[in-house]
């Protein structure tokens, strides 16, 4: 059995609820600039004027599928730094925290321009 098997398996289970994490946000960015298109097409077909911009939905598609991938990155970073720390034999300084919350710090800002984009969209 692997030493230290119980936290190996956190760090583990950590790094895969960044990976799905990821992967959500990936595909909610491909899911935004492809609704978007299919809003824009309902329109016309209707001949009404079209809802959305697609080209501020696709640079916010391509954003939240750069954050996602962005965070696939540290999230694999984190998990090798970590497997190497539980390891070694010595207590040393915990890694650095900055990588996650610049990638919260990120989502959020993500978060209030896509709300600002909706509310924008709503009230216009």
């Amino acid at each position: 059995m692997k030493r230290n098997f119980g936290d190996h398996s956190a760090n583990e289970r950590t790094f895969l609820a960044w990976i799905r994490t990821s992967i959500a946000i990936m595909a909610f960015g491909f899911l935004v600039e492809k609704f978007t298109i299919f809003l824009n097409i309902t329109s016309i077909s209707l001949k009404r004027v079209p809802v959305a911009s697609e080209h501020d939905a696709a640079l916010l598609g391509l954003a939240l599928v750069l954050l996602g991938t962005l965070m696939i990155a540290v999230a694999t970073g984190r998990f090798i730094l970590l497997e190497r720390e539980i390891d070694r034999a010595e207590q040393g300084a915990s890694p650095s925290t900055l990588p996650d919350v610049l990638l919260a710090a990120l989502l959020v800002t993500m978060g209030l321009f896509l709300a600002f984009y909706l509310s924008h969209r709503l009230f216009a």
